[in-house]
């Protein structure tokens, strides 16, 4: 096992695009740090340079303490699973799993070591006669991650593992692999566009756009402070809501203003918007600190666009200001299923000023934004 680092990594093909510019990433030794943003972000490129596939164009990449740039794929101790399975449909799986130990001359008696251990931590046992075309789904990418195991590496890649299965599989690998990092303690990248899988399987997450670590964070404090409009707009499931605001100040307390109507905050945001009074802003509010506000409490009006009942909660599409479209196009509320709302209603939202996120002019967060 081995911690990995790239440390200000550039990746430029000869056409001149930058698949990955200024990449400043540490995961540590045993961590399973997962890599998530969309597609053309540049994931697979940093798993590709990351096993010798690719080279670095600039920039330092270490695996433990050794600087790696130039050694070749098989000096680095890398094992790489892919979303297609590629595994050989004439060997059994014993055969499969033996493949790379018989490249590497290992005595019969330590391949066979290793493969009944992977066969045993993968459930595979009574597996290893068949032929990969007599398994299902989620037991070939099964196999195929054994291959990978039986090498022991130092560090393990996974390039969207589980894009091919069904949703009920892909639920039970998210929990056989998370299982598998923990009782391996085996260093892994786990590259994926599905932030449900990077958010359960990551210690951490790193979230990437256009080539660039946007942020990089436990799961829970991703989602809670996202350090930008875009790690906010696309972390989340519906992601939070994004809309222009105004910062003011009224007795010497700042407050914003949104759609006519003004609100004052308090706390870390409020001691971070006196500079930006007159300015325009960014704010955020997650679907579920939205609520149908009650008599008397200050609300903004919006009109229901449509509803999706889901059984244990509704969620409703609608257009804060009221008939008109406002600034801030529409918005997604996480309702409980007791809700009742039909198109065209007109209804008053709420939210705690605790739940509101703000971003400057650049879309950085104010109040306290996640560290890089």
């Amino acid at each position: 096992m081995a911690s990995v680092d790239f440390e200000h990594v550039d990746k430029a093909y000869a056409s001149g695009s930058l698949a990955l510019s200024d990449c400043t990433l540490h995961v540590e030794d045993g961590e399973l740090m997962a890599v998530v943003g969309p597609s053309g972000c540049g994931k697979s490129t940093l798993l590709r340079l990351l096993a010798g596939l690719e080279s670095v164009t600039r920039g330092t990449l270490r695996i433990g303490e050794r600087v790696v740039n130039d050694w070749t794929p098989q000096q680095r101790n890398v094992a790489m699973v892919f979303q297609d399975y590629a595994l050989y449909p004439h060997k059994s799986v014993r055969g499969n799993l033996e493949f790379p130990l018989r490249m590497r001359r290992l005595t019969k008696d330590e391949m066979r070591r290793r493969v009944e251990w992977a066969a045993d931590l993968l459930g595979l046992e009574a597996k290893l006669d068949r032929l990969p075309r007599e398994l299902s789904g989620g037991e070939r990418q099964r196999v195929a991650m054994g291959r990978a195991l039986v090498r022991e590496p130092a560090v393990f890649l996974l390039d969207e593992p589980l894009s091919n299965l069904d949703a009920k599989l892909r639920s039970e690998m998210r929990a056989e692999i998370g299982e598998l990092q923990r009782r391996t303690a085996t260093t892994m990248l786990y590259v994926t566009h599905d932030q449900v899988e990077a958010m359960t399987l990551g210690t951490r997450v790193t979230v990437l756009d256009r080539g660039r670590v946007q942020q990089i964070s436990a799961p829970r404090e991703l989602y809670e402070r996202p350090a930008n409009v875009f790690v906010a707009g696309f972390i989340g499931n519906p992601p939070m809501n994004l809309f222009p605001m105004r910062v003011s100040i009224d007795g010497g307390s700042p407050r914003v203003e949104l759609d006519g109507q003004a609100l004052r905050v308090d706390g870390e945001i409020a001691s971070s918007l006196a500079p930006f009074a007159g300015r325009r802003l960014t704010g955020g509010v997650r679907p579920e600190a939205l609520r149908l506000a009650k008599p008397g409490e200050a609300s903004i009006r919006a009109v229901v666009e449509h509803t999706e009942a889901l059984g244990y909660e509704t969620l409703a599409a609608v257009r804060p200001g009221g008939a008109h479209p406002s600034e801030g196009g529409r918005w997604m509320v996480r309702l409980p299923s007791a809700a009742e709302l039909a198109k065209g209603q007109t209804i008053e939202i709420a939210f705690d000023r605790a739940a509101l996120h703000l971003f400057d002019e650049h879309g950085q967060a104010l109040g306290g934004a996640a560290p890089r």
